[in-house]
């Protein structure tokens, strides 16, 4: 079953390293997605799933060379993986499906602009961002696969840019409420303790 694990784990790894590329595709244009008389995500979505083959295709040669393989490197994996699905679950407890999907982002009809900082955001702004970096960590553990870990680096790297122009957007969206809350709350590596955002 351990073997059947690598294959997925890579697959896996090139759909999480494409996410912040498929937000790089919206923050940067938003307002312009939002003009568009059609679903944005009539371009958005095809473009993203022609980056999962490109990736794929470049990644293909190095799916299997490991940099260690034990079963034991999946103890720390399981933990990352209940981990990220945990913050999958709190995320979702005070935002909408259409927040999580970005849909106020880039679609004009939709004017749902709050800003929740209640909950898991008010000690990590991006806690979906985190969750799916605990899963890719589980899969780049477990797999001990090079690319996997190489994967999640690119996710890191062009994530921290897409981390930027999405607090930029935010930003523009909320205003004053936004700043003190991007001062006080990390973005990624969560705060232990609560507190309460000033405004």
């Amino acid at each position: 079953m351990i073997r059947w694990l690598k294959p997925i784990g890579w697959l896996v790894c090139i759909a999480y390293s494409n996410v912040p590329s498929f937000w790089l595709m919206v923050h940067p244009y938003a307002e312009r997605w939002r003009r568009r008389k059609q679903s944005p995500y009539l371009i958005l979505l095809p473009a993203w799933i022609a980056m999962w083959g490109i990736i794929g295709a470049i990644t293909a040669r190095w799916r299997t060379v490991a940099l260690y393989s034990t079963p034991w490197s999946w103890l720390p994996g399981v933990g990352l993986f209940a981990g990220g699905l945990w913050l999958y679950s709190e995320s979702s407890k005070h935002f909408s499906a259409l927040q999580l999907g970005g849909i106020p982002e880039v679609s004009a009809g939709h004017r749902e602009q709050r800003l929740v900082t209640s909950g898991i955001r008010s000690r990590v702004r991006h806690p979906v961002y985190l969750a799916h970096l605990c899963e890719m960590l589980a899969w780049s553990l477990g797999t001990g696969l090079l690319v996997c870990y190489a994967l999640t680096a690119l996710a890191v790297l062009t994530g921290l840019v897409m981390i930027r122009m999405e607090d930029r957007e935010l930003e523009l969206r909320f205003g004053d409420e936004y700043r003190p809350y991007r001062q006080q709350v990390p973005a990624i590596l969560p705060r232990i303790k609560t507190q309460k955002i000033l405004q």
